[in-house]
């Protein structure tokens, strides 16, 4: 479903345009593109918080591992910090969610919030369009008994990328913008105040 959600939007993106030549971003497309990062961040989230969630079945949690590892451009890493460990450990994307799947807590809650940009999409010269969105999360982890054992809250900045790409469509070569997400960089893990 949020495949063809993404692929609608997509195609929306293409006929919206005039040309492939076109590398400049309009303060409209702009804005639908900011939105599309945004959800596919928020994806993100729920992605992590199913694979997370010891209830989550072995064969669920895989597939959306895989739909988590389509959000990302190829060579990504996310970052894992602990209040117990001031070193800050990265992981290709696929390690991280299957390590998240073994996490060696009975229950796992993973709550993103306050996901905002924190820079505007700059210009490479690649043509390549890059942002920052910063995100919040609070991690908890309970025992089998249901006690909360470890809780920390980390305040991460995810890398975003804007690509032109073409697809053909019924013969006519289509230009469109797609968004991939890069690495995610702890920048600071603290207590649960």
């Amino acid at each position: 479903m949020k495949r063809n959600i993404f692929i609608a939007t997509a195609l929306l993106f293409a006929f919206g345009l005039t040309s492939f030549a076109q590398d400049n971003i309009s303060p409209e497309r702009k804005q639908a593109i900011d939105s599309l990062a945004l959800e596919k961040v928020r994806d993100l989230s729920k992605y992590i918080s199913l694979i997370g969630d010891k209830e989550t079945p072995f064969s669920e949690a895989n597939r959306v591992i895989d739909r988590a590892v389509e959000l990302f451009m190829d060579g990504s890493e996310v970052g894992v910090s602990s209040l117990y460990d001031p070193e800050i450990n990265y992981y290709p994307v696929r390690e991280y969610l299957e390590r998240l799947m073994r996490l060696n807590y009975s229950k796992v809650d993973i709550e993103w919030y306050k996901i905002e940009y924190v820079s505007d999409l700059e210009k490479q010269p690649d043509g390549t369009y890059v942002g920052v969105i910063t995100i919040f999360q609070k991690f908890s982890g309970y025992d089998k008994e249901g006690e909360l054992v470890y809780q920390d809250v980390t305040k991460k900045d995810i890398t975003v990328y804007v690509k032109r790409k073409e697809t053909q469509i019924a013969g006519r070569l289509i230009g469109f913008w797609d968004v991939l997400l890069g690495d995610i960089r702890v920048k600071e893990t603290k207590k649960e105040k």
